[in-house]
């Protein structure tokens, strides 16, 4: 996206830390008015600093009141909302040793329900902008786990998954009503998130670099926005293979990763 000569209403939640952050400061920075949304007030304020093109709307998004609030919010300041960026996310990690079905629903309460909650609110303001003779983009951030079952992510990959289906079920019916959704598959990516992680990343890029492949994949309206290629890619192929393969595979990925964890 380059500077705008009509700055867009842009929402943009997971807005202070990681791909998020560099979304927002580019935004920003290009003139549109972006509402700004992440747990903290008092980062959104540093966030934002002195531009007066953000809107700070600090929430929870597994709070469903506080996100539709949001949106009523960007609605009496905005009118309308061009793009919604759906970033907000989680991951925690499954040891299937000691199951524990509330880590699953704390990793599902943000990437899938959060990201629900945003699709609610932003919606009507999409449709607005539709009326007003706009091409208004739905965009959420998926990951590309949901190409392939890994081992330990069956949180963070099922919840990710689940987003991917239901955005492309959901562009089945707005199609008609020229709301388009772009659905955003990142590989690994340097964020504070990706440092707890205890395995090899291939591959892994800057945050810089994943937010230039974002803003020109929804400049383009991209349905399926994923990076870096040379890996999600092999994802993608290794996701189609049969089920055996795909169990040989995993079970080595899952020997791999418990060696790594024991190395000195």
């Amino acid at each position: 996206m380059t500077a705008p000569d009509t700055p867009r209403c842009i929402w943009l939640t997971g807005a202070t830390s990681g791909i998020g952050r560099t979304l927002a400061l580019r935004l920003l920075d290009q003139g549109h008015r972006v509402a700004l949304s992440a747990r903290r007030h008092e980062a959104l304020v540093e966030l934002a600093g002195a531009r007066d093109n953000a809107l700070l709307l600090p929430l929870d998004v597994g709070d469903r009141g506080a996100v539709l609030s949001a949106g009523e919010r960007i609605a009496a300041r905005f009118g309308r909302l061009d793009l919604a960026i759906l970033n907000a996310g989680t991951c925690e990690y499954l040891e299937a040793g000691r199951f524990d079905a509330a880590l699953i629903e704390r990793v599902f309460a943000t990437n899938l329900f959060g990201a629900l909650h945003g699709v609610e609110a932003a919606l009507p303001l999409l449709r607005q902008a539709k009326a007003q003779g706009g091409r208004p983009l739905l965009a959420a951030t998926s990951s590309a786990a949901a190409y392939l079952p890994l081992p330990r992510a069956e949180a963070y990959g099922a919840s990710k998954a689940a987003l991917s289906h239901f955005l492309e079920s959901l562009r089945l019916d707005l199609a008609g009503e020229g709301i388009d959704i772009s659905i955003i598959h990142p590989g690994f990516v340097k964020t504070p998130l990706t440092e707890r992680n205890d395995f090899p990343m291939p591959m892994r890029v800057d945050v810089e670099t994943a937010a230039t492949a974002i803003l020109e994949g929804l400049a383009a309206h991209r349905l399926d926005i994923h990076f870096p290629r040379r890996f999600t890619l092999v994802l993608k192929l290794l996701g189609i293979l049969p089920p055996g393969l795909r169990l040989r595979l995993g079970r080595r990925l899952a020997r791999d990763s418990a060696a790594s964890e024991t190395t000195p």
